[in-house]
């Protein structure tokens, strides 16, 4: 099989087992060569950066319910060796296809071998091929203590998908994967085990990813895990990716997960990571579930400022991010305002990138209400 196909069949493999949705330009969708093999990336100091987003192989021997590479299902299996993708990925590179990689693996022979195949192919890019640009590794089930050290110096980022809320809702979505052995310790090794790497090496950043729906899991339970994971294990970020139903597997009958809920999802993880909430503050239901037809945030402030409005012309910056319609940057723009003089209008609020039709109903300018409000809808 030529490698051109190669990469054509496994970016497609790699856009289903990805880290939150592959986003693609109207022009990288004309393109058949590009159109699964390349996402993009935010890098702090790049900005936007095309990936290649790639699988070294698509064989598995895992049978999590879910996955379209599990054991036994009819799919057209292929795969890479080290050295044919790592020249692969160079080719791109210097044609300036893509600006970085992303590497993943099904699992065959155990998941130490299959990180044995990613990291040998990482290796090539760094030494033989001089490459020195964003490379984002996932970490296998069972990959060993050794391997994950070597992933750290190699790697920009580490991904170790927790999969499911917990070891309970886990053993519903994968029962072939231990919780508290394979997946949950590497995601602490970084930080555990950071005084091991030479004080030159750069350590990666980490995320994980959860399904989210099969598995019955609630809201709370989701977000639970991940605000102790942001604070213990020095997370980056998670990703929560709904459901859908894929012929062939265990799971082909159950209910797709509704777009939204991963939305709310992420409304509310932005919340706890960059606004100072707390999880109990959020408006989950009896099951535990956030609302799908309103954002979090506005459904606080529904609650608590409808009847104390915020006071923007004193209000600190903790307060002034519980505001509809203001975010970190805008409330940034708002002290900064301030030091220039008072806030009087709506107006000048629009100027410095507040979401006046948002916020209005929730502030005081000297206070007094705006001079006038927008309507405010509950969904979105």
């Amino acid at each position: 099989m030529e490698i051109q196909e190669k990469v054509e069949l496994l970016g497609r493999a790699a856009a289903l087992d990805c880290d939150g949705p592959v986003r693609l330009s109207r022009q990288e969708h004309k393109t058949q060569f590009l159109r699964h093999s390349r996402a993009f990336v935010t890098h702090p100091q790049k900005g936007k950066m095309p990936l290649m987003r790639t699988m070294l192989t698509s064989a598995c021997e895992r049978n999590c319910y879910y996955c379209p590479f599990q054991a036994g299902r009819n799919y057209r299996r292929v795969s890479f060796q080290p050295a044919e993708l790592a020249q692969a990925f160079d080719d791109m590179q210097r044609k300036k296809l893509v600006d970085g990689l992303f590497l993943s693996s099904g699992i065959v022979g155990g998941g130490a071998r299959a990180m044995d195949g990613m990291l040998d192919t990482v290796d090539i890019l760094r030494r033989e091929y001089e490459y020195s640009g964003y490379i984002h590794l996932k970490v296998m089930p069972g990959a060993e203590t050794a391997q994950i050290e070597r992933a750290a110096r190699l790697a920009d980022r580490l991904s170790i998908n927790l999969e499911g809320a917990n070891a309970e809702r886990l053993a519903r979505l994968a029962p072939k994967k231990d919780y508290w052995q394979e997946l949950l310790p590497p995601l602490y090794w970084v930080r555990q085990h950071r005084h091991t790497l030479e004080p030159w090496v750069k350590l990666p950043s980490l995320t994980t990813q959860f399904v989210v729906g099969p598995a019955g899991e609630s809201d709370h339970e989701l977000l639970t895990t991940t605000i102790s994971l942001y604070r213990q294990a020095g997370l980056a970020r998670a990703y929560y990716s709904a459901f859908g139903p894929v012929a062939g597997t265990p799971f082909a009958h159950k209910p797709k997960t509704s777009p939204l809920r991963e939305h709310r999802l992420y409304q509310a993880d932005w919340l706890l990571r960059f606004y100072g909430f707390q999880l109990k503050e959020l408006p989950f239901d009896s099951r535990g579930h956030l609302p799908l037809d309103a954002d979090p945030k506005l459904m606080w402030a529904q609650t608590h400022l409808r009847h104390a409005p915020v006071e923007l012309n004193r209000a600190g910056r903790r307060r002034l991010l519980r505001v509809p319609g203001i975010g970190p940057k805008t409330a940034d723009a708002i002290l900064a305002a301030r030091r220039q003089g008072r806030l009087r209008n709506l107006h000048h609020l629009r100027q410095i990138g507040v979401q006046t039709g948002r916020a209005a109903p929730f502030i005081l300018l000297d206070g007094k209400m705006p001079e006038y409000q927008l309507t405010l809808p509950l969904a979105g």
